[in-house]
């Protein structure tokens, strides 16, 4: 509750705590910013929301691993239906949306330790995922994102060959503490992956101050660096597969500093 009014003064713009540089923020931002790379992409799911945007580049995806299944699994079943086995673990339901034969679900949600409810990252791929090949991630797990995936080990990350992950609360980079959490992490992710989508999610409205645009929720696309060759990201923002993720609700595009010239401050 108190994460959800924080969330919705921020976006009204009262800050409730001190607020970092304009210049921290940038310097993260630089983290973030999409690129194109020399392999296109494809839309994978559903055709009004519930689907990713992903590099077409899925041959020899042994598995897929994905925490936070909840009401929709339209890009799981996708890759299902490409005969990729998913692994889904979510503690908030009993079983997948939808049935289908390659679905393997355990009813755990991903942390940073293990118990009966929950499961480390690094713990539940040895229990469930191939010896071998490369994974792709598919995750959604409310902002816990980031203390999972500060926790992984080098060696299970560098085996993801894509990543679709939504970051949640992104307009807590204005805040020391969000700038801390959320920089390191796409730090780290930086070091092995590309990232070659963003798309908002338009059911809360971007965060802005001094110039700077940041959708609290976004869906980002990684593309493990040996894969692809990559330049700076022209756009168009929204891609021409896009669509916007809450049907009701008006759209709105990438703000123009995430990408092109509108990077260049």
């Amino acid at each position: 509750m108190l994460r959800h009014a924080r969330a919705f003064m921020l976006g009204k713009g009262f800050w409730t705590e001190r607020t970092v540089p304009l210049a921290d923020v940038e310097t993260a931002l630089g983290l973030m910013r999409p690129v194109d790379a020399s392999i296109p992409l494809r839309r994978l799911g559903g055709a009004v929301g519930g689907g990713y945007l992903v590099p077409d580049d899925l041959d020899g995806i042994a598995a897929c691993i994905s925490p936070g299944t909840y009401t929709e699994c339209h890009f799981d079943a996708a890759l299902a239906d490409l005969g990729i086995p998913v692994f889904i673990a979510d503690a908030r339901v009993d079983g997948p949306p939808a049935p289908h034969p390659l679905f393997h679900f355990t009813r755990r949600s991903f942390d940073t330790y293990a118990d009966d409810m929950r499961v480390t990252f690094d713990g539940f791929c040895a229990a469930v995922a191939p010896a071998e090949g490369d994974l792709i991630l598919d995750m959604d797990i409310e902002g816990a994102e980031y203390r999972v995936l500060a926790s992984v080990s080098d060696a299970l990350l560098s085996r993801f060959r894509i990543m679709t992950i939504e970051f949640h609360h992104l307009g807590n980079l204005h805040t020391p503490l969000g700038l801390e959490e959320i920089g390191a992490v796409f730090r780290r992710l930086s070091r092995t992956h590309a990232i070659v989508h963003v798309h908002p999610n338009n059911a809360v409205p971007p965060v802005e101050r001094g110039g700077i645009a940041i959708p609290p929720v976004m869906e980002f696309t990684f593309l493990r660096r040996d894969r692809a060759r990559f330049t700076p990201a022209a756009g168009p923002y929204p891609h021409p597969l896009d669509v916007r993720v809450e049907d009701h609700l008006p759209d709105f595009a990438l703000p123009a500093c995430w990408y092109g010239q509108g990077a260049a401050r």
